[in-house]
């Protein structure tokens, strides 16, 4: 047999990390190296060892699944990376798969089907999951909202009037109402309900 792939996981539920090191260790081309429930403990745990592939879960209590990617990443460009969540929204899938995670997928996927994607993944290929792709290809030709506009989103998400969005982000009254209206064009909404109502639904803020 070729040498085993070696296994990482970080997670911070302790019964996804004992689940994920039993069907791990019950697969002859693999093998266990170590795992953290925090993002710092990973990115520690991991300078001491060889790792091939890392599952890793999107929401840490210290930081994202992503900037733990990226800060492993910066250290060890060759380690290649299985996000592995309960969240499928699309913000999440396009931000991870633009920092460089070869496969995301979901929490509810079948065991068998996991360890196969860590053999894709190994193998330099990429994988996401069919209700991954269906997300993405759902608002795969809409104009993506700018960084400004996702500001303006979330203050929306925290009650604000167009006069206090103004203030917080330093901008004028009519810059607010300007970009309303181009989020309202981008997002197919009527009103700013529907707008918001739609942005947490596809997972572009958070409450």
């Amino acid at each position: 047999m070729s040498e085993r792939i070696s296994v990482f996981t970080v997670d911070d539920h302790p019964l996804m990390r004992e689940g994920l090191a039993n069907l791990i260790s019950t697969q002859p081309d693999m093998k266990l190296i170590g795992q953290a429930s925090t993002g710092r403990q990973a990115i520690q745990e991991i300078r001491k060892q060889n790792i091939d592939v890392i599952i890793m879960d999107l929401r840490l209590p210290d930081m994202s699944g992503v900037d733990a990617m990226n800060a492993i990443h910066a250290e060890f460009p060759n380690v290649r990376f299985i996000i592995f969540t309960t969240f499928g929204y699309e913000n999440d899938i396009r931000h991870a798969l633009a920092e460089g995670a070869q496969a995301y997928i979901l929490k509810t996927m079948p065991p068998s089907e996991l360890m196969d994607v860590v053999r894709q993944v190994h193998a330099g290929k990429k994988w996401i999951a069919a209700q991954v792709a269906a997300q993405l290809a759902e608002h795969f030709s809409d104009e993506p909202l700018s960084c400004r506009e996702v500001e303006v989103l979330r203050q929306l998400a925290h009650g604000s009037r167009n006069r206090d969005i103004a203030d917080k982000l330093f901008i004028a009254e009519e810059t607010v109402k300007v970009h309303l209206k181009h989020i309202f064009g981008k997002l197919g909404a009527n009103d700013r309900t529907q707008a918001l109502t739609i942005a947490l639904r596809r997972g572009l803020v958070q409450l």
